[in-house]
């Protein structure tokens, strides 16, 4: 007998342990919920048994070792907590064993060695712990094992030696597992697959790595090793497809024939320490997509080492050694993206061949020793979105035709010895960001053009010799947020149209020859006296300003005032109602659809998702909180209230339920952190186990975490001073892998919205954990992520205040205050408002020490150097500017590194916090 599939949903009654003739009961992918009953145990002749892809929670039972027939277990993608029971040793001929996607935890029996039938293991993506079991190597029959995204510590067994039928070996994203890779793993002769990034490995790569003949993907990024690869890995390169072994401590020269077999497209060696020149084997690897070998020391000539890449996508060649000249081969790679090759010593001429690159998006050439023009071939790149050129010896006149390329976003010429008028034409690149002219000598007006760049954001015009006054245009840059002029020849007055831009937040307009009144903006009534000294006659309430007569400029100002009065009467209304059309297209419409499906009784108490079942698990929450009584409250926040709750088995959970009176606008929050949080699985982001929509109360059901949150354990003295440092970084850590994922590892990316200390919880060990995703946003490339304010003030970027524009940088941005909060031990206040306009002012000589939170004792030297670095990456995320802040992978990587202690921590200032770089990955 067997039961397949269906659109079933709900709990799978009691009464199926009496189908004893039952040999295959596949119930995957349905709507099913509730607990695995253990009268499961009596079907006896099962053979097959999937129950994947539900909302099954509670723990898998013992009974589960009764199946002896089994073939095929597939319990993965649930919500399934506890352990793996030690009986499922019993199951002799079991073949396949699914376990992944779920919430499991403790460490895995050592009886999963007696399983001597097992051909696939899969147990990634839950929260097990302790040492990996060393009878996994007694599973001589095993070919897929996957082990990635948990919490083992120790060392990689040498047992494993003896998994001799093993192709696949998944072992990422497992920080706390350390040690070598052992010798043994040479012995796996038939693997194809390998992949250990993102742990703590360290040490040198076993020279028994020759043994992997059939090797295509090696992947041991983001880890602790290092010394010189072996010379062996040559003989593992005929089948390579993937090599990535990027962030980690690796020296000396590169294997030289790492693709011989001419299957090789992804390679990956960046923020490493090689040197010496390319492989001639690189040279002829036509197969090649995507290159990365960026912040190494490698060196030799640019324009003899790298071939003719039909497949090529992407290559970085950046902040390494290189010299000579740029190829116009490049130009013949038909399929380029992305070329970089900034920060090295390039000089020569811009090749005119390489615009027949006609796919190019993103080029990077700056800071090397290029000379002549920039070639008018590169009017052609139609689908260029950034081009930067700035830090090189490029002269003449601009004669590029800057006006075909409408989709730029970034052009950046600066500190060239570039002549003549700023091009005309900008008025076609609607879609620029930042445009910088700065440190040239271009002479001239300023073209009134550069006034309709709606989503301009950063403006350099400064160091050049530009006349006449400053377009009255300037009021339409609505989204500019940095604005520089200085040092020019610039008269007049200051456009009072300017008020209107009220993202404004750094002004430079110092020595030139303007005059009159500053503009009614909030940017120029707090500008310091240096970005607006040695002008001819400008007047305003700033300290080494003469004060204002009153007359003519104010009218202008009162008239700014109007315009923008209109202008917002006429924009907010249109606002509203596009965000309520979202909502009803968005939330209302799915919701409505989904409770027509749903049978009728089900409809006014659902709950559903993941760990228990209708009526009883309601009246189990209702009565753990005595009907939500104040006593059992642990927090408010905008939304609602949380309540600890423990069930009459023990279980505690954490349920926040909804305030009562407002639910059109709370149910959209209830909806969007069930949306959100249903989809994440990782162990920094607080877990959702299920939710109830009922007549009476509408709640979500969390885990518990009993450590509260980093804003009160802050607020806590004592507390305070058992977060020592080294908790305090691995805070710093956990946030930002968190944030890597949801910006990296979900598809559609996850921004919060709402990153503070109240929003980040702690467990008994203080791991911390990211919670409250009632204001998330899933970001989708190919519609409008445009919304309305959402955060927390102090906290949010100051581009969302104004732009409205939702992206991964807020959350960088918010990410920063919390990283500089941690380490304070309190908000960082006017630190943060004077980091992210450039200008530290008053505190540019302080003395980082001398802020940090003084309860804990004093750091190390390894946690001082550590504290250092993560200050400099806080600096980074609070820039003005959201496309010059750091992504989260890069933040993650980068504070993934081993640091070396320093005796400079005592010295170290706020200014010389600034000018990080990191990694681009």
């Amino acid at each position: 007998m067997r039961l397949y599939r269906n659109w079933f949903y709900g709990p799978i009654p009691h009464e199926i342990g009496y189908l004893n003739s039952l040999v295959d009961l596949e119930l995957d992918s349905n709507n099913l919920t509730g607990q695995i009953p253990i009268s499961i145990g009596n079907l006896q002749n099962l053979t097959i048994l999937q129950l994947h892809t539900n909302h099954f929670s509670g723990h898998i039972p013992q009974e589960i070792g009764l199946l002896t027939s089994l073939i095929d277990l597939e319990l993965d993608s649930n919500n399934l907590i506890g352990q793996i029971p030690t009986s499922i040793g019993n199951l002799k001929i079991l073949s396949r064993l699914y376990l992944y996607k779920n919430g499991l935890s403790g460490s895995v029996p050592q009886e999963i060695g007696l399983l001597m039938s097992l051909v696939y293991l899969d147990v990634s993506g839950n929260h097990l712990i302790g040492q990996i079991p060393t009878t996994i190597g007694n599973l001589s029959n095993l070919s897929f094992l996957d082990l990635s995204s948990n919490q083992f510590t120790g060392q990689i067994p040498t047992s494993f030696g003896g998994l001799e039928n093993l192709k696949s070996i998944l072992l990422r994203e497992n920080n706390k597992l350390s040690g070598h890779i052992p010798e043994e793993i040479g012995l796996l002769s038939s693997l194809v697959q390998l992949d250990m990034s993102s742990n703590n490995l360290s040490g040198q790569v076993p020279t028994s790595i020759r043994n992997l003949t059939r090797l295509n993907w090696f992947n041991i990024f983001f880890n602790q090793f290092s010394g010189h690869l072996p010379l062996e890995l040559n003989n593992v390169s005929a089948n390579l497809i993937l090599f990535q072994i990027g962030a980690n401590h690796f020296s000396g020269h590169l294997p030289e024939n790492l693709c011989l077999g001419k299957s090789l497209t992804h390679f990956s060696v960046v923020y490493n320490n090689f040197s010496g020149k390319i492989p001639k084997g690189i040279k002829n690897c036509t197969t090649l997509q995507r290159v990365r070998l960026e912040y190494n020391k490698l060196s030799g000539d640019i324009s003899e080492d790298f071939g003719i890449y039909p497949n090529l996508t992407y290559i970085d060649l950046s902040s390494n050694n290189f010299h000579g000249q740029l190829s116009s081969n490049w130009g013949l790679c038909s399929n380029l993206a992305a070329l970089k090759i900034s920060r090295n010593r390039i000089s020569g001429e811009i090749p005119p061949e390489l615009a027949t690159a006609s796919h190019l998006e993103f080029l990077d050439i700056s800071s090397n020793q290029l000379v002549g023009n920039i070639p008018k071939s590169f009017s052609t790149l139609h689908s260029l979105g950034v081009l930067k050129l700035d830090g090189n010896k490029l002269s003449g006149n601009i004669t590029l035709g800057i006006g075909e390329l409408s989709l730029l976003t970034e052009l950046n010429l600066a500190a060239n010895r570039f002549i003549g008028f700023i091009p005309e034409g900008l008025r076609s690149c609607q879609k620029l960001t930042i445009l910088n002219f700065s440190q040239n000598m271009f002479d001239g007006r300023i073209p009134y053009d550069i006034g309709s760049l709606q989503f301009l954001q950063t403006l350099d015009l400064s160091q050049n010799m530009l006349t006449g006054k400053l377009p009255r245009q300037f009021g339409g840059l609505i989204s500019l947020q940095s604005l520089n002029v200085s040092h020019n020849k610039l008269s007049g007055s200051i456009p009072s149209s300017m008020a209107q831009c009220l993202g404004l937040v750094s002004i430079d307009v110092s020595y030139n020859e303007l005059e009159g009144m500053l503009p009614n903006n909030k940017a120029f009534q707090n500008a310091t006296f240096e970005s607006l000294r040695n002008n001819k006659g400008l007047c305003g309430n700033i300290a080494g300003l003469k004060p204002c007569s009153s007359g003519s400029p104010e009218k202008k100002i009162d008239q700014g005032h109007k315009t923008t009065s209109l202008v917002l009467i006429i924009v907010i209304p249109i606002g509203v109602i596009g965000v309520v059309a979202m909502v009803v297209v968005i939330w209302l419409i799915p919701l409505k659809r989904c409770i027509k499906e749903m049978p009728r009784a089900s409809r006014e108490n659902l709950f559903t998702v993941l760990n228990f079942d209708g009526n009883i698990a309601y009246e189990s929450i209702v009565e753990a909180t005595d009907n939500f009584d104040s006593r059992y409250c642990i927090g408010v926040g905008g939304s609602g209230s949380v309540f600890r709750a423990e069930l009459s088995n023990g279980e505690v959970f954490a349920v926040k339920k909804l305030k009562q009176g407002d639910e059109s606008r709370d149910f959209k929050s209830f909806s969007n952190e069930i949306r959100t949080l249903s989809e994440v699985r990782h162990r920094n982001v607080v877990r959702l186990y299920g939710f109830c929509s009922h007549v009476r109360h509408s709640f979500l059901v969390y885990e518990y975490l009993e450590g509260g949150s980093l804003a009160q354990v802050l607020s806590h003295d004592e507390k305070s001073k058992e977060l020592d440092w080294i908790k305090r970084v691995n805070v710093v850590k956990a946030l930002a892998k968190a944030l890597s994922y949801m910006h990296h590892g979900c598809f559609p990316t996850i921004a919060h919205r709402d990153i503070s200390s109240k929003n980040i919880l702690f467990n008994h060990e203080y791991e911390a954990h990211i919670s409250d995703f009632g204001t998330a946003k899933l970001l989708n490339s190919n519609s409008s992520n445009w919304t309305s304010f959402a955060g927390t003030f102090g906290y949010a970027a100051p581009e969302f205040a104004y732009t409205m524009e939702v992206n991964e940088k807020c959350d960088v941005f918010s990410f920063g205050v919390v990283v500089l909060e941690v380490i304070m031990g309190r908000h960082p206040g006017d630190i943060v408002a004077s980091i992210s306009s450039s200008s530290l002012s008053e505190n540019q000589n302080l003395v980082l020490k001398e802020v940090l939170d003084p309860r804990p004792s004093s750091p190390g030297k390894h946690e001082a150097e550590e504290l250092v670095l993560i200050a400099k990456i806080a600096f980074s995320c609070l820039n003005f500017n959201p496309r010059s802040r750091p992504t989260m992978f890069q933040v993650s990587a980068l504070l993934s590194k081993k640091m070396q202690p320093s005796d400079l921590f005592i010295h170290i200032t706020l200014c010389q916090l600034f000018g990080l770089e990191f990694p681009t990955v």
